[in-house]
């Protein structure tokens, strides 16, 4: 299946049914009264998160969902029927932003959650509903009310605890494949990854994390080189970001320090944020390193790096060192789930403080 992180779609909510202006006729019943219903709400628009979905590319050719109008109102006390709803399925992940005001309507983050992304209009009036003790024959009956229509953009950024960066070749893909069940195309040229990949870590029978594998990124990303960086918005909410580094290049004339100082400036170029995220350095490929040169030229990257975070050096073909990896991984994404704790809404630290001092 095509992979498809962005689309722009219109969506219409159904109009309102209009109100009836009747009167009760009925033979031997003179003045019978007002018995014009109201219309029918109009149907809405709803967009729901679903595991079962990856890619937004359902969006990119089906670009127009609106929903029935509300049936009219009618006499004999009978009311419009309220249309149907319809619901949109998207990946989760999914954003949902408003073109014209460029508001963000919702972030798709649960799976099942449903959000209204246009309302339908409510029905109009009848004149049954204007009737009273002083007004006994009203001929009043309202228009039912327009539904929303906007132009909405669907922006998917996959939901990852780790993202793996690097350049092309580096062997992103052999790493996702040797420590999860995700199988990418791995191939020996460059950009084999066309697309982000996902994979399920497991680290103990109820310990895991997801990681994110992107297509690599070269020096002038950000002006379009290569595929562009435009696949780092799936790294934006990953808790942690391995830098894969090729201690081995096929060209003995490329120097790995200076394809992961030209990385790091793309991460810089395209959002400050992510550049700021907790960031390892793996180095991979050292099985292609003869055993007795692997400290010296570790020790020579890592002082031309200039590189004082958390070093591992792995072999993702043989799966050297891919377990002390995944564990320190693990150990650092479930410490940021346990800081990471909302604060409960219904108790402010004054009302805290007096609570306190009430018991005292």
């Amino acid at each position: 299946m095509k992979f498809v992180d962005e689309a722009t779609i219109d969506v219409v909510a159904g109009n309102g049914g209009a109100g009836c202006a009747s009167f009760r006729r009925e033979k031997f019943i003179p003045f019978g009264g007002p018995d014009g219903g109201d219309g029918g709400r109009g149907g809405s628009v709803f967009a729901v998160g679903d595991l079962n979905l990856n890619t937004l590319i359902d969006y990119r050719y089906a670009r127009r969902h609106e929903a029935r109008n509300g049936e009219a109102g009618r006499g004999s006390d009978q009311y419009g029927a309220a249309a149907d709803d319809i619901v949109l399925r998207m990946p989760v992940g999914t954003i949902i932003t408003d073109v014209e005001t460029g508001a963000v309507i919702a972030e798709l983050l649960e799976p099942g959650e449903k959000i209204m992304i246009a309302k339908g209009g409510d029905g109009g009036f009848g004149n049954l509903h204007f009737k009273s003790s002083t007004n006994r024959a009203p001929r009043q009956k309202t228009p039912g009310w327009p539904g929303e229509a906007k132009k909405l953009k669907l922006e998917l950024r996959v939901l990852a605890d780790v993202g793996l960066l690097g350049q092309p070749n580096a062997g992103k893909s052999t790493l996702i494949t040797a420590v999860s069940n995700a199988r990418p195309k791995i191939a020996d040229y460059p950009f084999t990854t066309l697309h982000p990949n996902l994979g399920v870590v497991r680290v103990a029978p109820e310990k895991s994390f997801v990681v994110a594998d992107i297509p690599g990124l070269i020096e002038g990303a950000a002006e379009g080189a290569g595929l562009g960086h435009q696949f780092l918005r799936h790294l934006q909410r990953t808790r942690l970001l391995l830098h894969v580094v090729d201690l081995a290049p096929f060209d003995p004339e490329v120097d790995p320090v200076a394809e992961a100082k030209a990385i790091v400036a793309e991460l810089k170029k395209y959002d400050a944020s992510l550049y700021e995220k907790p960031r390892w350095l793996v180095l991979n490929k050292l099985d292609m390193v003869p055993a007795e040169e692997r400290a010296k030229r570790v020790k020579d990257f890592i002082k031309r790096y200039k590189w004082k975070g958390p070093v591992f050096e792995i072999s993702a073909l043989t799966r050297e060192g891919c377990q002390p990896l995944i564990h320190a991984i693990y150990d650092h994404v479930a410490a940021e789930q346990k800081h990471h704790v909302e604060p409960d809404v219904r108790f402010t630290s004054e009302e805290g403080e007096g609570g306190e001092a009430s018991k005292s």
